[in-house]
């Protein structure tokens, strides 16, 4: 059953089409990736998605519902919720503070209740921290609330970016380069930590990664990209060995051999 369904999807700045007649779709309950060569289009597809652009042709269906010409704020609370390719996490706050921010399309208390202190606020505050505490523990930060989240290692930061997102309780988790910056031992410990997010917390993943050991260890259905267009999509295997990816990456004289490795 279709999750998301983006349907001839077209953004262009100026003269330039970042993703040109894209159609694809995420089944729920999947882990998907897509990839392809820097400035193929990924990360401006995740934009549309999450309402950061508005694209000029074709739509956009998450859940039943179109997300064409929605804000980012109730795109979020439709169900879908991101990291980003750059960690932007609040620096001068603790960890605890920056999930309670992710929480915020889930509360609901009005200033008037804020102000006074009143009884279904102070319920409230007290359920959302409850939340960002346990949220701590499932990611592996636990003890470190009250750590500036500037002072975590790289690695730690990662993770308080994905307990960020989770706090929005999403049914569709998009990742922007999950692994980037992290050693081996990191990134086969993230994509199992992602797996846990599919298979305990049932949210469905689409993510954009540039480490292929995590993309083809981890991925259902992995669709590419290059200058804005889909060039092929399938299984890890499918992929690995199809010579369009290949050339897209390694340059035309690779592809004659349809064997060849990618390479990160």
């Amino acid at each position: 059953m279709a999750l998301l369904e983006a349907t001839n999807v077209t953004k262009q700045f100026g003269g330039l089409t970042a993703v040109n007649d894209f159609t694809f779709t995420v089944e729920k309950g999947a882990i998907d990736s897509i990839i392809g060569p820097n400035g193929a289009g990924k990360t401006t597809f995740f934009n549309c998605i999450t309402g950061f652009y508005q694209f000029e042709e074709g739509a956009i269906v998450f859940d039943g519902h179109s997300v064409n010409g929605r804000s980012t704020d109730q795109i979020t609370r439709m169900g879908i919720s991101r990291t980003y390719q750059n960690i932007r996490l609040f620096s001068q706050m603790t960890t605890i503070e920056n999930i309670l921010v992710g929480m915020e399309p889930q509360l609901h208390t009005s200033w008037i209740g804020a102000l006074f202190r009143l009884p279904p606020t102070v319920k409230e505050e007290t359920k959302a921290l409850n939340e960002a505490r346990r949220l701590l523990d499932f990611v592996g930060l636990t003890g470190k609330g009250d750590d500036l989240s500037r002072n975590l290692s790289y690695g730690d930061q990662r993770r308080l970016e994905i307990a960020r997102a989770l706090a929005a309780k999403p049914k569709l988790l998009l990742l922007d380069e999950p692994t980037a910056g992290m050693n081996p031992r990191e990134s086969a410990e993230t994509t199992e930590f992602i797996r846990r997010l599919r298979d305990e917390l049932g949210i469905t993943i689409l993510l954009i990664e540039h480490d292929m050991r995590v993309v083809m260890g981890i991925s259902e259905n992995i669709t590419v990209l290059d200058y804005g267009a889909k060039i092929a999509e399938g299984g890890p295997s499918d992929i690995q060995s199809n010579p369009r990816v290949i050339e897209a990456y390694l340059g035309r004289g690779a592809a004659a051999s349809a064997t060849i490795e990618i390479e990160s």
